[in-house]
């Protein structure tokens, strides 16, 4: 059974690794030059000062993040590429697996040879799947690396594409991916077909967790503080913000998406007069937020890994049951 699998999907292994190779030509270099970038500028050093403070005095990274961040913020749509390898191992690795036996007719033959059904699918899920992880994990880590100075220049790991290519969840979907196409494939019976059932199914699984399920993990933390004065919450600590802007004294936001900060205290009268006069209510006005803290990433990583493993399993166990009634 082995050697058999490795006959049927070699030619993936290769197609697989040549799309590596590939897009780390691409990574490497780009991750390099931004690295060295971060350090040499400063930034690196200003920014590992800072720390996670939630509440931070100043900013005095400020200048060195906008520079880095011209030069390089678009580098980090490249991490799309990073996002759509899972989904292509459901597509091309976990799609054909049954698909193209039943396609062919080549399981009445393999089904036949004193080999059961569930030990069949069994294995071939097992050596498939242990590739996927193995891939998985080198990605992860890569992209953990390539994505590390500009997570740490305000981007943040909860991001979207930037929690979903690092950390353990790319096991978690990558494995998920290619249960759901051995699935696909055993409820269309043909390669095409459950290529696109796998791509939709994914698609909408993934957009679930992560618009509905994902913000609802743990409750969010709340910050307030007080609009006189330089302390600003310290938008480099990683934190996911839901939102935030500035509130009156009746605790409504007359200010959505925005943070004032009134300087000293001979910018304070001034200040705070200038937003009196544009009628937001009555004071004291303060900054708000909600978040999730940045040292719950690894908590979020954890749920959201577990909900794709346990779907895993269960569409492996559909998926075996499924095997058993084909003619």
């Amino acid at each position: 059974m082995i050697w058999l699998t490795w006959r049927q999907h070699r030619r993936q292994a290769l197609w697989t690794t040549v799309a590596l190779v590939v897009l780390a030509a691409v990574m490497v270099p780009t991750g390099l030059a931004m690295r060295s970038s971060f350090e040499d500028s400063g930034l690196g050093d200003c920014l590992r000062a800072l720390g996670h403070a939630e509440l931070v005095d100043g900013g005095g990274c400020e200048a060195l993040s906008q520079r880095f961040k011209s030069k390089y913020e678009s580098t980090a749509y490249l991490a799309i590429l990073l996002v759509l390898l899972p989904v292509l191992a459901g597509i091309f690795l976990g799609a054909p697996l049954v698909a193209r036996e039943v396609e062919n007719g080549t399981h009445r033959l393999v089904w036949t040879q004193g080999i059961s059904r569930r030990h069949w699918i069994l294995t071939k899920f097992g050596l498939v799947g242990a590739v996927a992880l193995v891939l998985s994990v080198g990605y992860a880590l890569g992209a953990a690396w390539w994505l590390g100075p500009l997570a740490a220049n305000g981007l943040g790991r909860f991001r979207v594409l930037v929690f979903d290519v690092q950390g353990i969840v790319p096991i978690g979907y990558t494995l998920f991916a290619v249960a759901l196409g051995i699935l696909a494939g055993t409820l269309s019976r043909r390669v095409m077909p459950a290529m696109g059932i796998s791509l939709a199914a994914f698609i909408a699984v993934r957009a679930v967790v992560e618009l509905i399920a994902r913000p609802a993990f743990l409750p969010a933390k709340t910050l307030a503080y007080a609009v006189e004065g330089t302390e600003m919450a310290n938008r480099f600590a990683g934190s996911w913000v839901y939102q935030e802007g500035v509130r009156n004294g009746t605790g409504a936001i007359v200010i959505p998406d925005a943070r004032i900060s009134c300087g000293g205290a001979e910018r304070v009268a001034q200040c705070l007069a200038g937003i009196d006069r544009d009628g937001y209510g009555p004071g004291p006005y303060s900054n708000w937020q909600e978040y999730q803290p940045a040292d719950r990433f690894w908590t979020f990583q954890t749920i959201e890994t577990g909900i794709f493993l346990a779907l895993t399993a269960l569409l492996i166990t559909l998926a075996i049951r499924r095997v058993r009634r084909i003619s």
